[in-house]
């Protein structure tokens, strides 16, 4: 009997996973250095992000006491750790699987490694310090990072795409984009749509390969679930943290006045609607433990697998996770 060969074999060879366990220890033994608590929550939950970037994963669940109830796997385990923290957790952090359907390329998979970690009483410009230190720590053997550098989006916007992007108008945006080394038809782009493409295409091309660079203080529109800055509420308390033009963190100022997330839930939802995408139910026990008091925090997610392929100067993810989706 004949049939097509069937492919068992892992994407990533010994050395990578190796150095995924080398890297899971170091990254463990840094924050309890820091006395920051270990934590664990569940990746299937009946709560989600509403996010319209993010596409959750669903399916029918059959088990007692929630029989046909539609349950998610977790885009991040965000929810469920602001509830540890709304309970008195204090600081903590996670390794994890995060989900995300849709997305599939060169550094995307579906089923990805996440860390996600929150300090309380910190405000987001400790955390950047410490978001650097950590990925400089982690990629100390095999890589020697320059001092790290911190830049504002509206400084860099204006210096390499030369726009303001918390004045210039729709417009003004469009021609931009228009003008660019590959121009577009901005016709179905929104604002933010535009601005990212130029933040693409003119400022993360220009980020040093042997440093880390954060940039801070992103247009309020593009707050997700950070707070506004107090000094100037065209911004807002989030940062992103890059390898070269390799994204790798992503972190807040967490907001926590509930009725505030609530009208920005609110508004995911609609944009879901709008664009016909699913209509997650909203997180009423997330919204619930903000409601009970959310300490002042800041909180970061960092993707492990994008590290770990700068730590091997990999090509692609698949060089650094055993089973990519075509193989699970």
């Amino acid at each position: 009997m004949t049939g097509e060969a069937v492919e068992w074999r892992p994407t990533a060879g010994l050395t990578a996973l190796q150095r995924r366990a080398a890297m899971l220890a170091e990254l463990r033994a840094f924050f309890a250095e820091r006395g920051v608590l270990e934590v664990e929550t569940p990746l299937l939950s009946t709560e989600t992000t509403l996010d319209v970037h993010l596409e959750p994963m669903s399916s029918q669940v059959a088990a007692p006491g929630i029989e046909g109830r539609r349950m998610y796997l977790q885009t991040s385990p965000e929810l469920a750790m602001k509830r540890l923290l709304a309970a008195g957790s204090g600081s903590i952090y996670q390794v994890c699987k995060a989900f995300r359907g849709g997305e599939r390329g060169r550094w995307h998979n579906p089923e990805f490694t996440i860390l996600e970690w929150y300090r309380v009483g910190w405000d987001v410009h400790r955390l950047m310090r410490e978001v650097a230190a950590l990925i400089e720590t982690l990629l100390a053997g095999s890589r020697r990072l320059e001092p790290a550098v911190y830049e504002s989006y509206g400084h860099l916007m204006r210096r390499h795409a030369g726009i303001d992007p918390h004045e210039a108008s729709s417009q003004a945006l469009r021609r931009a984009v228009a003008d660019g080394s590959s121009p577009v038809d901005t016709s179905g782009l929104d604002r933010d749509d535009l601005l990212s493409r130029l933040f693409g295409e003119r400022v993360e091309t220009r980020f040093a390969p042997d440093r880390v660079t954060v940039v801070f203080d992103y247009p309020a529109s593009q707050a997700a679930m950070a707070r506004l800055n107090a000094s100037d509420p065209r911004t807002a308390e989030r940062f992103e943290a890059y390898v070269g033009n390799i994204e790798l963190a992503n972190g807040y100022g967490e907001l926590s006045d509930p009725a505030e997330q609530r009208l920005r839930l609110e508004g995911d939802l609609a944009n879901r609607r709008r664009t016909g995408r699913p209509l997650p139910p909203t997180p009423s026990r997330f919204l619930a433990a903000l409601g009970s008091g959310l300490p002042y925090c800041a909180g970061v997610a960092l993707g492990l697998d994008r590290l770990l392929g700068l730590d091997l100067q990999a090509g692609s993810i698949d060089e650094v996770i055993a089973f990519p989706v075509e193989r699970a």
